[in-house]
This record gives C-alpha cells, sequence and structure tokens, in this order.
C-alpha cells in the first residue's frame, strides 16, 4: 500500500468515526430528552395509566331510607336490582361492545353511547352504569361472555320495592337515575351518572335524608381482570328512613272509595296538621320509573284523560264552588252585615243591572236564613251577600284560611290557587273589577281557585275555631337504627281570631248540611259519630244545552268538605272528584266511606251500616246543585 493510499484510508475512517460520533451524540440526546419528557412532563398521566391497568373501583350503592307508616308499617323499602357497568379502560373494542349490549338487552346504540359519554372526567377504571334492572338470564350471558365483552362488570344496587304497587304513588313519588342536569348541581356534587335519585314527591323533596352515602372497594386485578387483593375499602352507609303521617290502612280504603274516578282526597288531623291519608286518582306504578318505561304504558298514562301522572291534591286548582261559602258567610258575620236571623227570600234568581245570576234551585229555596242557606246552599243568599261585601273584603277571610297562597306542606309543586281581588285582576287582565264578577266569587266560582290540600286546611280551620296548622307528612326521621333524628311538631299556620259564636253558627249550617232534611250532604252521614260539612259543584264550562253536560269533560265538578265529630274535631277532608257533577252525589259519599273508616280504626264504629239504620226522612235532599 502507498502512502497516498494509507493517507486517505485514514482520512475516510476518520470521516466515518465522526459520523458516527454525531450519530450517537443525536441519539443519545433523542434519548435523554425523551427520558427527561416521560419523567417530568409525562410523570402523571403515566402514573395514572399504570394505575388504571391494574386498579378497579366496585361501588357499593348505599340503601335508600325506608319510608314507614305512623303506626309502623312498612310503605316502601328496597330490594337488590341488577345493573350492567363499564369499565372504559379495560375496553378494547368499544363499537364491538356497544353493539354486543344493545343487541342482548334490545335498547337503542345511541341510549347506550349517551350513558358512555356521561362518564367523562372521571378516572377510566370507574365503572359507567349502562342498563339497569336486568333479568337473571341477561345476568348470566354477560357473566358467560366475560372474556369476549372484556370491560363489562355485574353490579348488585338496590331500588325501591312497592309492596302496595300505586298506592299514594303521588305523596310518594317515584326515583330515577341522576340527569346530566342535575349533576351539575352542587347539592349533587357527590352522586355518579347510573345513580338513583328521587324525582317526585317525598322522595324527591327527602332527598339529602333518604339517599344515605355510597361506599366502594378499590382493588388491584391482573391483565385478565381477575381479582388479586383489595387495597382500599368504605362501608356505605345507609340513608335515613321517615315514618310519615298518613295511616296506610285509611289510605287504602280512601283509594277504594274513589274507584276509577279522577279524583283527590286529602284527610288531616284537625288539631297537628298532619296528613291521614292523601290521594291523587288514578295513581301510577313508581317502580316503571326506576328503570327503562315500558313505551306502552308511557303512552297509555300520556292518553289516559283523567290524567294519572297528575298530583291533583297538590297541584289541582278547582274552582272550590258552595264549599267557600262558608268563608263569604264568615266575613258578613264579622262586618256585621248578617246574623242568624238575616233572611233572604230566593226565588230562583237575582239581578244586578241587565244580568241575571241563578239559583241552582231554579224554583227557589223561598225564605232562607244563614243556617238553611248553608244546609241547601242557596246560591241567591250568597249572591245577595257578596254584593254588600265586596270581592276585596271576600279575599280579606279567604286569606285568613290559607288559600291564595301555597300552605308549605314541603313537597315541591306545590300550587298557590287564586283568591282575586280588584287590583289583582287589573294587574292580571288590565282591566277593572265588575260587580257581577264578586257574585260569582261569593259562591266560589269566578277567578277563585284553590287545590284539594288547601280546602283540607281551610275545612280544619274552621272545625278549629280558626287555627290552622301546617300540614305536614313526616312525623319523623330516624336513623339506621331505629333512632329519632328530629321529630316535626305542629306548627301553627294562622290564626284567624274570629269571633267563636260566628264560627259556631258556620257550624252549625255544616253539621245541618249532612244531617237535617233538605241537607245537601247526606250521603256523608254517620249514625255513631256527627259529620259536618259542606258540598260544592264547580263550573267547568259554561254549558249552554244539556248536549254539552253529557261530554265527559264538559261536566262539573264534584266537591265536598267535612269535618268529625262535629263535638270534638279530630278529622277534616276534602273531596274533588273531576267532572262528577254534583258534590253531594259523587264527592259525599266518598268522604263518608273514608271518615267510616277512620272511626273504625280507631275502634269508635265497631259493625258496618245496615238499611235499618237509614231514615228515609231524614234522607231528604233536593238531588240537585249542590
Amino acid at each position: 500500500m502507498s502512502k497516498q493510499q494509507y493517507v486517505r484510508g485514514g482520512q475516510d475512517l476518520g470521516r466515518r468515526l465522526y459520523f458516527l460520533s454525531v450519530a450517537a451524540a443525536v441519539l443519545f440526546a433523542v434519548i435523554l430528552t425523551r427520558l427527561w419528557f416521560l419523567q417530568f412532563i409525562e410523570v402523571d398521566r403515566l402514573k395514572e395509566m399504570s394505575e388504571n391497568n391494574r386498579l378497579r373501583f366496585i361501588p357499593v350503592a348505599a340503601s335508600r331510607g325506608a319510608l314507614i307508616d305512623r303506626n309502623g308499617k312498612v310503605i316502601v323499602n328496597n330490594t337488590p336490582s341488577f345493573s350492567l357497568a363499564v369499565i372504559p379502560n379495560e375496553v378494547t373494542d368499544k363499537d364491538y361492545l356497544i353493539d354486543n349490549v344493545a343487541k342482548v338487552l334490545k335498547l337503542d346504540k345511541e341510549e347506550l353511547l349517551a350513558k358512555w359519554e356521561k362518564g367523562k372526567g372521571r378516572a377510566k377504571y370507574i365503572p359507567i352504569i349502562l342498563a339497569s334492572g336486568l333479568t337473571r338470564d341477561q345476568v348470566e350471558y354477560f357473566e358467560e361472555n366475560n372474556l369476549r365483552l372484556n370491560g363489562l362488570e355485574i353490579e348488585v344496587k338496590p331500588v325501591r320495592e312497592y309492596p302496595n304497587v300505586s298506592l299514594a304513588s303521588h305523596l310518594l313519588g317515584y326515583i330515577g337515575e341522576v340527569s346530566e342536569k342535575e349533576l351539575t348541581v352542587p347539592e349533587f356534587s357527590n352522586y355518579n351518572p347510573g345513580d338513583y335519585i328521587g324525582k317526585s314527591g317525598i322522595e324527591r323533596s327527602f332527598e339529602s335524608y333518604l339517599h344515605g352515602d355510597d361506599g366502594g372497594r378499590q382493588i388491584e386485578v391482573d391483565a385478565r381482570g381477575r381479582y388479586l387483593r383489595t387495597l382500599n375499602e368504605t362501608l356505605p352507609v345507609p340513608g335515613q328512613s321517615l315514618v310519615l303521617t298518613i295511616d296506610i290502612d285509611l289510605q287504602k280504603a280512601t283509594e277504594k272509595a274513589l274507584g276509577d274516578k279522577a279524583a283527590a282526597v286529602v284527610a288531616m288531623d284537625v288539631n297537628s296538621g298532619e296528613i291521614l291519608s292523601f290521594a291523587s286518582n288514578p295513581g301510577f306504578d313508581p317502580a316503571l320509573f326506576t328503570g327503562r318505561m315500558p313505551p306502552e304504558i308511557w303512552k297509555q298514562y300520556l292518553e289516559d284523560k283523567r290524567r294519572p301522572l297528575e298530583n291533583k291534591a297538590l297541584k289541582g286548582m278547582y274552582p272550590p264552588g258552595s264549599t267557600f261559602k262558608m268563608i263569604t258567610a264568615l266575613a258578613g258575620l264579622s262586618e256585621g252585615l248578617i246574623d242568624e236571623n238575616t233572611t233572604v227570600n230566593c226565588t230562583g234568581e237575582h239581578k244586578l243591572g241587565n244580568a241575571t245570576f241563578r239559583c241552582w234551585n231554579k224554583k227557589g229555596h223561598g225564605r232562607v236564613n244563614l243556617k238553611s242557606a248553608l244546609r241547601e246552599s242557596c246560591d241567591v243568599y250568597f249572591y245577595q251577600l257578596g254584593e254588600r261585601l265586596g270581592v276585596d273584603k271576600i279575599a280579606e277571610y279567604a286569606k285568613k284560611f290559607g288559600l291564595g297562597e301555597p300552605i308549605g306542606i314541603g313537597i315541591d309543586g306545590e300550587k298557590s290557587g287564586v283568591v282575586p281581588t280588584a287590583a289583582w285582576k287589573e294587574k292580571k287582565t288590565g282591566t277593572k273589577w265588575f260587580k257581577g264578577e264578586t257574585l260569582s266569587v261569593s259562591i266560589g266560582q269566578g277567578y277563585l281557585t284553590a287545590t284539594p290540600l288547601q280546602l283540607a286546611a281551610m275545612t280544619a280551620g274552621l272545625a278549629n275555631d280558626g287555627k290552622i296548622y301546617r300540614p305536614h307528612v313526616v312525623k319523623k326521621i330516624l336513623d339506621r337504627d331505629g333512632k329519632t333524628l328530629r321529630e316535626y311538631a305542629p306548627e301553627l299556620l294562622k290564626n284567624s281570631s274570629l269571633k267563636p259564636d260566628h264560627l259556631r253558627l258556620v257550624k252549625e249550617g255544616m253539621l245541618a248540611v249532612v244531617n237535617e232534611p233538605r241537607g245537601t250532604g247526606a250521603a256523608a252521614r254517620l249514625y255513631e259519630v256527627k259529620v259536618a260539612g259542606k258540598t260544592g259543584t264547580s263550573q267547568v264550562v259554561k254549558q249552554k244545552d244539556a248536549k254539552m253536560a253529557l261530554a265527559y269533560l264538559h261536566r262539573d265538578h264534584a266537591l265536598f268538605v267535612a269535618f268529625a265529630p262535629y263535638d270534638k274535631p279530630e278529622i277534616a277532608i276534602a273531596v274533588v272528584v273531576e267532572h262528577g257533577e254534583h258534590g253531594g252525589g259523587a264527592a259525599a259519599p266518598v268522604a263518608g266511606q273514608i271518615l267510616r273508616k277512620y272511626f273504625e280504626l280507631k275502634g269508635v264504629i265497631k259493625r258496618p251500616v245496615t238499611d235499618s239504620d237509614i231514615d228515609e226522612s231524614d234522607n231528604e235532599s233536593d238531588g240537585g246543585g249542590d
């Protein structure tokens, strides 16, 4: 090899070493940079990924508190239910998994994907509930195919059990899965998608007591998802139970008395405000709202003209009809416009200017005083009194008895009803008040409306010498050991401070309604206990001919309010039968059956009524109107 060749070879080797050194330096720099990136920038994400690969969180839902009646009988409890959950970080083929789940459960794929999306933002090892209420066959299918459908998990969650099906459904309410909107509310910040939450009634209004605190286990699993060990465990804390004021046996009797009528009933303790029975008829099956509502049943609920999903007792606003005449009477007595001897000659009509206001009895009642006007529900007597009082004065006394504002039972959605005044109408419609409108209000018609709950409270106030206690539905809150955490005492809401003699005169008229000849409420009579009441009929539309009256939705509502015993009142009741036409014929018999059951449960009435107890001469009634 020549010297020149040797030098050239050395130069080639030097260049190779240089490029090799540069390449090694670049590679080393890349490795260092990557190590720095992983160690300092990606450390948290990688740590989470590592934990997700070996950890699994198994939530353990807390049992909701039970709902118990005033005598210790369980109305609503819990039963185990199977739910299907997905653990996102264990799913290798999302579309394949969702397609299979949708096919087996016969659910819409988009619905399942929407539930999956609810879990975004949480750790991927926390399960997301895809479906609830699985059958045993469905559970077995997913257990047998857990290797093929990796990422799925069966959870056991307590759900509500309703042994009495639809009993008191509007009062108790129902539960359902927490919505996306509810999850954004701070009150529900600890809830997870798939959790159950009260949606209506007591279940909703007392959610914070009933829900309890969920627990869970953090476990370690291998690559196939098999359990290795428990790392951490938090036991669930059951919700607190509620002892309600209602009597389940009286509630059953109430709903039995209503049959298939569209109606509402509220019965309450006169001296405490405790609700003894609360019915909105027809009811619904709250268990259907826990899972996926069958479309055909949902359609039936929506198309039923009796509106089974509406809480009529709390939200139904009806003209009170002649059940309001006691308020007009008390206003007249208190203002010195009438006394027990004041009489009016009812010819069947009353004229005001060019308008004619007719009594329900077209032939007229003849000369009537306060007692007979209440007993026979004479409209003309109260037309004349209302004309002298004026609407604002009538409204003043109506509000003394809790009408025109929410009475505060403690359940969401309570309506206020309407007690009109001249100022109210001008603000509402921009028009002035007319005297003829006062006449309608004086007999419980026109703009005036009230809920069955308000009518029950009003009647309790009349029975209780003008004192009205706030209606309430919960007696006690119990902890998981059955110890009392809180007890609800009677709360005096209003005291009308009316003269006892005035209240006595009105109550004597109510006693005559039920117990004297020509009284319109004879169907509520009990022979062992004195019942005082008042019938009412509220107009739905202005009926122009007999044909319109035959259409169900055009028929008048039937009302009846009562209290008993007359001498020492215990219970007050309000009954509204939608489109029942006459209070004496449709609502009073319902009240009579409920009151009879109440006194049977107390041992006051020890045998059923028989035909021999009924004196036909005492059962006379004009048969129409109220």
